[in-house]
């Protein structure tokens, strides 16, 4: 089976105990990928709503210089991959495959400057905001939300100048329509489900699916059981969310975007070990194409095309 996923906090939760990336007890070791023919995960940093201006930017590059860090020790298992290249290659010769993005644009202080830095560290990929207020925009979880500010504006345009991929999960529903009309090129939702099955701010109403899969982007499956369900969710119910999409023409968009060592799983996956387990389930309802796009095809592809 191949897996790739969008989103994991395990980096900033390695760095933060501290633990190494290869065997630890969180949702993600590499170690337990092996099980996996091929494996790519996008590791997020994820900036606190209590971090703010240039001590948001240092704590980014704290973590990301521990990250490649990780990698380089274990490069006997895993790659850090920066360009459409690398992943193609590395993809071809079976090692585990790591990139690294932002969750949250506060660690970019306000500075367009900051975009190159992190781009410097690996960075192919910003979710735009976390739940609240940041120099870009507003988040889901701000009351009365706006949309992107004037540097959130000039930010999306010079990440797809730079072929730096745009993340609207957790943006505001404003937020996410200026994206849509300034973005001139795919942008994505890493972990995010059905506003219309599990009605959390932090899901995607259909018309904003629909306009990713407009757009040419990629949706994550997020496992986070908040988002799922309320209460306890299962594999069951996550099916809801996977079928609501595929209905509205996701089958080439959809992929995974676990939220592994971020969130409180539903039950019946307890790691990165137990993926192949959804796989197979996925294969069960939707059939083997579907579960193949959703593994690994549609994320592969994409990231393939619009990194630089």
């Amino acid at each position: 089976m191949n897996y790739f996923d969008l989103h994991c906090d395990t980096a900033s939760e390695c760095c933060r105990i501290p633990c190494g990336l290869r065997s630890n007890g969180l949702h993600i070791s590499l170690e337990r990928t092996k099980k996996y023919e091929r494996w790519a995960q996008i590791f997020a940093v994820w900036t606190n709503d209590s971090l703010r201006g240039e001590n948001a930017f240092r704590y980014f590059k704290k973590v990301a210089e521990f990250f490649a860090g990780e990698i380089q020790k274990n490069a006997d298992i895993a790659v850090f991959c920066r360009s459409s290249n690398e992943l193609r290659k590395n993809i071809a010769g079976k090692k585990r495959t790591a990139l690294l993005s932002i969750e949250g644009s506060a660690s970019l202080a306000g500075k367009i400057e900051h975009l190159y830095d992190a781009r410097r560290l690996g960075v192919r990929l910003i979710t735009l905001t976390w739940n609240g207020h940041c120099e870009a925009g507003d988040g889901c979880g701000v009351p009365n939300a706006g949309g992107l500010t004037p540097f959130g504006k000039e930010l999306v345009k010079e990440m797809n100048r730079t072929r730096t991929i745009v993340d609207v999960s957790h943006l505001s529903d404003k937020g996410f329509w200026d994206v849509a009309r300034i973005a001139e090129r795919p942008f994505v939702a890493t972990h995010s489900n059905s506003k219309a099955v599990c009605r959390s701010e932090r899901n995607l109403s259909d018309s904003q699916f629909r306009e990713i899969v407009r757009d040419g982007g990629l949706v994550g499956i997020n496992l986070f059981r908040d988002f799922i369900k309320d209460g306890s969710a299962t594999p069951d119910d996550l099916m809801k969310h996977i079928d609501h999409f595929l209905h509205l023409g996701g089958e080439r968009i959809l992929t995974v975007g676990s939220d592994f060592d971020g969130c409180s799983l539903m039950d019946g996956i307890n790691g990165v070990e137990d993926m192949d387990r959804l796989e197979r389930l996925i294969h069960k309802e939707f059939g083997e194409e579907t579960a193949r796009r959703i593994f690994w095809e549609n994320a592969c592809r994409f990231f393939i095309n619009e990194l630089s």
